[in-house]
């Protein structure tokens, strides 16, 4: 669980600049020009799910403004597919903040609503995209249970759809609740089955989301080299994907390529990609991308345990644009958070109590429990190392009840183990007994869980490696069939100029032999221009100029070599005064010896 160790901001921001459909802030103007613009009600529902979706990182009134525009619009439209389309998008947005619980709460009704009209109007592609929806906002909350259901539900209709790519997506988010339920076998399967289609289908776009899944799965398990590869394959995807957001993504990959580091304790290189990633943004002129970087490099700074550094970081004016933005975007409770941990590992009690306090209703009234357990943690943490011995037993209780809620084994032995000195140091020893069993009874699950990631690795290669041999049959497979095909246009060849020359051979009109013959010349010279062409991969790489220049020289051999071999050819054919008489000696021969055998 890897943010037990970070301070938890990362995945705040991080959610919704992954998953915006629109990330260049200078395009808002020209989108909203679009809008002006536009005559249709399909027009306007594709430019306002588009603003409304964008304006989340710049102006939440106006996001909400917009979004209510675009429910108005499709209503008015009464295209069921419109409406569909505008209570999803609603829907999105609102997840992009799922961490809050306001949010998280209006994104489920979005979702229910576009599931409902789909239903009703049985479109059952919309539904099954409704159904995924639903299942990923509830594994944010967390809820697992109810994420696994939807799933099942959205897998169950989408397999008998005729829709590849939605039975990618499909594939992915099952594959999410499997490792969220701890069973990373088949979630990996899944990722592996998401990844089949997408290639098969050749959708760059589920293609890279794949790999950034495969990626997520090998961090999990701390096989963080074949992590930091998929991360490597997901951005090399976006030279595939032409939409506007492609820089803007690899901003958040590059980001995230750092982090992986950060897990493999490579620190220097982490730090590097953070900064990496803040200058692809600052040169973007996008100032919301820079803030995933300022967010990694401060839990980056914690985690090293430099919190002089991580203080100097927050008072730089980096740390004032990050705080400015959390602050506009309703989350100044989690700049409190910083400073609180900054000024305690730096000892500075009453500072960090201060801050503490001060961010305490934020986590308590408006995020989801996946966000406040951290916040119990850390306050916990905090009274323990001030003294203040009743408080923190009072904290590590409530993170204890969250963690068994919520299946979050380390919180729940980290608290255990807490407690169980806790209690001691204040005289209750029947407590600190139980407390001390509780400990080892989950750290033997989790020494267990460590067991079975070491398994994971092991079944990980095995299934790995099962797909690949799979993948080699189908393309020995296609191999056979394809040189199946090549004897068979041999065949066919040598079969028409066998044909040919025989019809030369008689009292056939020339304009005949002229026509057969330039189709058989043209199909000859084709496939060898076919032969060519699948072969010199291994000279050119692929490389556009080199295939150009082949191509031009092979067809500056060919092309008069054809002219000249097929006018010789026809000619000669065509010759009657020649090929008339041989034609009569063969034609005599055989009548000569059909006679005979009557005879």
């Amino acid at each position: 669980m890897k943010q037990f160790r970070l301070l938890f901001l990362l995945s705040i921001v991080m959610l919704y600049v992954n998953r915006a459909s629109s990330q260049e802030a200078a395009a808002i103007d020209s989108i909203k020009v679009a809008l002006a613009a536009a005559k249709t009600p399909q027009e306007k529902v594709q430019w306002l799910d588009e603003l409304s979706r964008t304006m989340m990182n710049v102006d939440l009134k106006q996001a909400e403004s917009y979004g209510s525009q675009l429910i108005k619009v499709a209503e008015e439209s009464r295209d069921r597919k419109l409406m569909f389309k505008a209570l999803l998008s609603n829907g999105i947005r609102c997840m992009y903040f799922a961490q809050q619980k306001a949010f998280s709460a209006r994104s489920i009704d979005y979702f229910n609503q576009a599931l409902q009209l789909a239903k009703q109007n049985e479109m059952d592609e919309e539904a099954g995209a409704a159904l995924l929806h639903l299942s990923m906002i509830h594994l944010m909350i967390p809820d697992k249970d109810k994420a696994l259901s939807y799933v099942v539900k959205a897998s169950s209709l989408i397999s008998t759809l005729a829709n590849d790519s939605l039975n990618a997506e499909s594939n992915n988010t099952f594959g999410q609740v499997h490792m969220a339920r701890n069973d990373k076998e088949e979630a990996l399967r899944k990722y592996l089955r998401g990844l089949r289609l997408a290639e098969d289908i050749k959708n760059h776009y589920l293609i890279k989301n794949s790999y950034l899944l495969l990626s997520n799965f090998y961090a999990e398990i701390e096989e963080y080299d074949k992590a930091i590869d998929f991360m490597g394959h997901a951005y090399s995807q976006m030279d595939y994907i032409k939409t506007k957001d492609v820089p803007y993504q690899k901003v958040v990959l590059t980001n995230s390529m750092g982090r992986l580091y950060s897990y493999k304790k490579n620190y220097d290189i982490a730090i590097s990609y953070y900064d990496k990633s803040i200058r692809m943004a600052d040169s973007l002129k996008f100032s919301t991308l820079k803030l995933p970087g300022y967010i990694s490099l401060l839990n980056q700074y914690l985690e090293m345990k430099e919190p002089q550094r991580a203080l100097t970081f927050l008072n730089s004016p980096q740390g004032a644009s990050l705080k400015g933005f959390l602050s506009t975007f309703q989350m100044a409770s989690t700049v409190d958070l910083a400073y609180g941990v900054t000024y305690r590992e730096l000892g500075r009690y009453d500072s960090a109590g201060y801050y503490f306090e001060k961010a305490k209703p934020g986590f308590e009234q408006t995020t989801n429990e996946s966000n406040s357990i951290n916040f119990y943690r850390q306050l916990a943490t905090y009274y323990r190392k001030a003294g203040d011995k009743k408080k923190a037993i009072e904290y590590y209780l409530k993170v204890k009840e969250i963690g068994e809620k919520n299946g979050f084994l380390e919180y729940i032995q980290s608290s255990a183990k807490n407690l169980d000195t806790l209690y001691a140091e204040t005289g209750n020893m029947p407590q600190s007994g139980i407390y001390k069993a509780a400990y080892y009874l989950y750290k033997d699950s989790i020494d267990k869980m460590g067991r079975e990631k070491e398994l994971a690795q092991i079944v990980a290669t095995d299934v790995q490696e099962r797909e690949a041999k799979v993948q080699e049959a189908k393309e020995e497979k296609k191999r056979r069939r394809n040189n199946i095909q090549y004897m068979a246009i041999v065949i066919g060849i040598i079969g028409l100029f066998v044909a040919l020359v025989i019809l030369g051979m008689f009292k056939v009109s020339a304009g005949v032999i002229k026509a057969i013959g330039f189709f058989v010349f043209i199909m000859f010279f084709e496939f060898i221009f076919l032969i060519f062409k699948k072969n010199i991969y291994s000279v050119t790489e692929g490389e556009p100029w080199k295939d150009l220049a082949f191509m031009i020289g092979l067809a500056a051999l060919l092309v008069p070599l054809h002219h000249w071999l097929e006018h010789k050819v026809l000619h000669y054919l065509t010759s009657h005064n020649r090929l008339t008489a041989a034609g009569h000696h063969i034609r005599n021969k055989i009548f000569r010896r059909t006679k005979g055998e009557e005879q």
